[in-house]
């Protein structure tokens, strides 16, 4: 059967030399501890409680957090041989498992819960990002909007709920909205994944908007299959409307009759394209496959 998960209020607590044994080694015989070794100078050490904490709630109570100030109780940290801080050991069955030191990432903190407590669900805060972005393609763009404030209200650096709603204000055409959004994430984070994507989407959409009826640029075409301008814009507009295979068809169409039109401007195009749809969206794939087997042909 398996051990029962610790209550909310039980996640996280200090501990004290005395205290070790009742809240350390009994406690995780029933499930993993990890115990944080940290001090109030140690920067580093500063670096990791929030996102260890982090987490840990988000385990559910698949494992505790327990805190010991080395500098107030040096003993335990002593016996283990622990000589650099922060420094974080695992123990099950009132035994030392795993551990590791440093600030390390998120990331890492997940896979090394995972390696003592076995898989951990989703966190909430992910749970209303896949519900979000289920309403958003359905089109549900109110829903959607009030999802990703939700995961922005639960956490207010989570980067992938401002870009979904960045996303959602861009499909109401909110673009100004949009931008003001996107402008407050810190000069440091403007390169993160998601809200590069939002933020090429949001020019995409822009740009699109001003280009006018998408019948004339057709009869245009079929006028003259080398009008590369008609050709361009008609890709930008299907690209807005969700027909992004068609933007894609058209734009390598003119890559292959004249590669360098307007200073390479469709392959540009392209590539902007896939930073707006992520890497392992399968229209990038497929663009990027229609790509190379024109440029290596």
């Amino acid at each position: 059967m398996p051990a029962p998960a610790a209550k909310g209020d039980d996640l996280i607590k200090e501990t004290t030399t005395r205290d070790f044994m009742r809240d350390v080694i009994e406690a995780s015989r029933q499930v993993p501890v990890l115990v944080d070794f940290w001090a109030e100078w140690c920067g580093p050490c500063k670096q990791l409680t929030p996102v260890i904490e982090k987490v840990v709630r988000n385990a559910k109570g698949k494992v505790r957090l327990v805190k010991m100030n080395i500098d107030h109780h040096p003993e335990v940290a002593g016996q283990l041989g622990i000589r650099s801080i922060p420094a974080v050991i695992a123990f099950k069955n009132g035994q030392p498992l795993d551990g590791f030191m440093g600030a390390v990432p998120e990331s890492q903190i997940q896979s090394f819960i995972e390696r003592v407590a076995g898989p951990v669900g989703p966190s909430d805060a992910e749970t209303l990002l896949a519900e979000a972005e289920a309403a958003l393609a359905a089109g549900d763009l109110q829903g959607a909007a009030d999802l990703f404030a939700a995961v922005r209200e639960m956490e207010p650096d989570n980067l992938a709920g401002l870009a979904g709603l960045v996303r959602t204000l861009v499909a109401a055409k909110e673009f100004d909205e949009a931008r003001a959004l996107i402008a407050t994430v810190p000069a440091a984070k403007q390169s993160d994944p998601a809200v590069a994507a939002a933020r090429a989407q949001l020019e995409l959409a822009e740009q699109s908007a001003k280009l006018g009826d998408s019948l004339e640029l057709e009869a245009r075409l079929a006028s003259d299959a080398n009008d590369h301008d008609a050709r361009f814009n008609l890709a930008l507009i299907l690209n807005a409307h969700d027909k992004r295979e068609a933007a894609v068809d058209h734009l390598v169409e003119i890559v292959r009759r004249k590669r360098d039109w307007n200073e390479e401007a469709a392959r540009k195009q392209l590539l902007q394209f896939f930073d707006a749809w992520g890497p392992k969206d399968e229209m990038t794939l497929y663009g990027r496959r229609r790509l190379s087997s024109v440029l290596f042909a």
